[in-house]
């Protein structure tokens, strides 16, 4: 990747810019999406940026279209990405359900807003985690990260796609409209600083037999081929055999999905990331993620200052679920918050790991939740 493609450097930008030059240093060279805010402004600065670096920037007619675009984009072998919100996000649901079904990695934006419906179009939300993960039909897991600074929306773009080349799968950028249109500093680090991932490429040569959905070693992803590259490949949403063609049975069916889950769950070690600040001796456990980490952040050290022992566990991931990670902080807490801008939807994944009630601070959207709610249920749960 030459040098000059990379806008090295510290600037002040929003995170929606900062998420698109992310796509570019990740090598991101194909960009198919249909405007929507608030996250319009990352197609703009790729529609700008993309023909720089030769790379390609269409707008679909709509987001079923923008979802099966950059499939095939994939597919012949470019690091593609679309972006989207809320209402766009429910119609990109049947092609992504084809993308965990064909095993072709991409990256999807989803900068949440109020809903549903169309709800609040240029204000906050973070309501769209459930359906990140049960969205689209049938059984998959997924994979999303959430950030919660224009940093990580630079950062976390460039883990989106390494992890998505690595596992196979559509990978998920959860973040809200208040982290897309922050300003703050971002700086991008020169090329060779940059972290890249490469695809797991077949080793068999072209025109020899072979099976593009092969299992080969124990991490259940399989090795992938291009378009153009002189293999014979079939691409199917139907249930498949090892080479590509439909295979309707049931014993394949259970097999085939089988592995499509475990290469998620057997890998989650690897894929998930959280961030823990005060938790040394914490009795309060308090668990958020996106902008609301920022206020939940800055209530966990007012009640330190106030002699209440508070930690914040942050969730830079939220699929697939740290379960372990919470289920053992919550052992050693008298109580456990939940504090996310949606009416409880994280709230009961919490629930289900440490088989307990949580407090909730929730909020619909629509406004970014401030410290004071989620300072006051600490001193409530302490009381």
């Amino acid at each position: 990747m030459p040098p000059e493609i990379i806008t090295t450097g510290r600037y002040f930008m929003n995170g929606d810019e900062a998420c698109a030059e992310g796509a570019i240093a990740a090598g991101c060279r194909f960009f198919g999406g249909y405007p929507i805010t608030p996250s319009t402004e990352i197609a703009e600065h790729l529609a700008r940026r993309l023909p720089e670096v030769d790379g390609v920037f269409v707008q679909m007619e709509d987001e079923l279209a923008s979802m099966a675009v950059i499939l095939g984009a994939s597919a012949g072998g470019a690091r593609a990405m679309t972006a989207t919100s809320g209402p766009g996000f429910s119609l990109m649901m049947e092609n992504i359900g084809l993308g965990i079904m064909l095993e072709l990695p991409c990256v999807v934006v989803d900068v949440m807003r109020g809903s549903p419906s169309t709800g609040l179009p240029t204000m906050p939300g973070q309501s769209d985690v459930m359906q990140a993960r049960w969205g689209s039909h049938g059984d998959y897991e997924s994979v999303a990260f959430s950030p919660w600074s224009p940093q990580e929306m630079f950062d976390l773009t460039i883990h989106c796609f390494n992890v998505a080349d690595r596992y196979r799968v559509p990978v998920f950028l959860l973040a809200d409209e208040v982290v897309g249109h922050m300003v703050e500093r971002v700086v991008i680090p020169p090329v060779e600083d940059i972290e890249r991932w490469e695809r797991k490429h077949a080793q068999t040569p072209p025109g020899d037999r072979f099976e593009p959905f092969l299992i080969e070693d124990a991490d259940l992803v399989p090795p992938i081929v291009h378009a153009g590259e002189g293999y014979h490949i079939h691409y199917t949403g139907l249930t498949h055999n090892a080479r590509g063609y439909p295979e309707m049975t049931a014993s394949t069916h259970h097999e085939l999905v089988t592995r499509l889950v475990e290469k998620v769950r057997s890998n989650r070690e690897q894929i998930f990331r959280t961030e823990r600040y005060d938790l040394e001796d914490a009795e309060i456990l308090v668990i958020s993620y996106g902008c609301t980490a920022r206020s939940a952040r800055r209530a966990v050290r007012e009640a330190r200052k106030a002699g209440i022992r508070a930690g914040l566990l942050r969730l830079v991931s939220i699929w697939p679920f740290p379960e372990e990670q919470v289920a053992s902080l919550a052992e050693n807490a008298k109580s456990v918050i939940v504090a996310e801008m949606n009416l409880g939807q994280v709230s009961r994944e919490v629930e289900r790991c440490i088989h307990r009630p949580v407090r909730g601070v929730f909020h619909a959207g629509g406004v970014m939740i401030p410290p004071d709610p989620i300072l006051r249920a600490i001193r409530e749960v302490t009381a």
